[in-house]
């Protein structure tokens, strides 16, 4: 049977991906901007398709995961066309994810959020309970910024650090966690970079005060002993497990075709 090791390697990713600087600074801050991930043209092809599911689904749009009202969301992307394969293939970008959790790692979710215009603000909060033991970290986020990330537009903000403050959560310091906190920043960059983020830390989306939407992707990962956002073995079609590479297979943690 596939190891996580032997998926990882199949698809590219090598420690070098990582430089020490990069490693010790996802360690410490728990999060790290990748610029240029994506090329203008993939950004583009990206946005195009999931302008067409958001026209197809219409209010079904983010069913399979989560609706919000201050945000378009889609979910299951890993189904809906090879144009998202980008997002759970990405060998620097798996490289950083699998350096939070150890390795030992699966998609929870594949989802798109735009946050709508005047609206997209979240309370500050991190993707875990309290967590026992620091450094056994169970899940970890990047974000793939399909628009520029600008101080008005909704760009997410975070907290350097924050999850290396032990159980804290931040409802325990802050009496409105909707309210900005003094350390936070906004992760700011151009479209077609990535973040990576340690799902512990403290952040959040803030308020898109322009007159467009905010765009970008969420893939989302856990370690293998957890349960996913969303169950990918339950939504497998044909089609989806025909083209999958066996290490393919393995990170999304499927096994064939749910719905022959």
């Amino acid at each position: 049977m596939m190891t996580t090791n032997e998926a990882l390697k199949s698809l590219g990713v090598e420690e070098y991906l990582l430089t020490p600087t990069q490693s010790s600074g996802l360690d410490q801050d728990g999060f790290l901007v990748l610029p240029n991930i994506l090329s203008a043209a993939q950004v583009a092809a990206v946005n195009a398709r999931l302008d067409e599911l958001l026209n197809d689904e219409g209010g079904r749009a983010g069913m399979e995961g989560e609706q919000e009202s201050g945000a378009e969301r889609l979910s299951d992307l890993v189904n809906k066309g090879e144009v998202f394969k980008v997002f759970y293939t990405q060998p620097q970008v798996l490289a950083g994810l699998a350096h939070v959790l150890g390795g030992e790692m699966k998609l929870s979710s594949l989802n798109a959020r735009f946050a709508k215009p005047g609206e997209g603000g979240q309370a500050l909060h991190a993707d875990w309970g309290r967590l026992e033991t620091p450094g056994e970290w169970q899940v970890c986020n990047s974000i793939w910024l399909l628009d520029d990330f600008t101080p008005h537009n909704g760009a997410t903000r975070v907290l350097a650090g924050s999850h290396l403050r032990g159980d804290e959560l931040p409802s325990d310091v802050m009496a409105d966690t909707t309210a900005a906190h003094p350390e936070e920043e906004l992760l700011l960059a151009p479209a077609g970079t990535v973040v990576i983020f340690n799902s512990h830390v403290w952040h959040g989306g803030t308020l898109n005060t322009t007159a467009l939407r905010r765009r970008a992707m969420h893939s989302y990962w856990t370690r293998r002993n957890q349960p996913p956002q969303l169950e990918q073995q339950a939504y497998l079609r044909p089609e989806t497990n025909a083209r999958l590479s066996d290490a393919e297979r393995f990170l999304l943690d499927v096994h064939g075709p749910a719905n022959a």
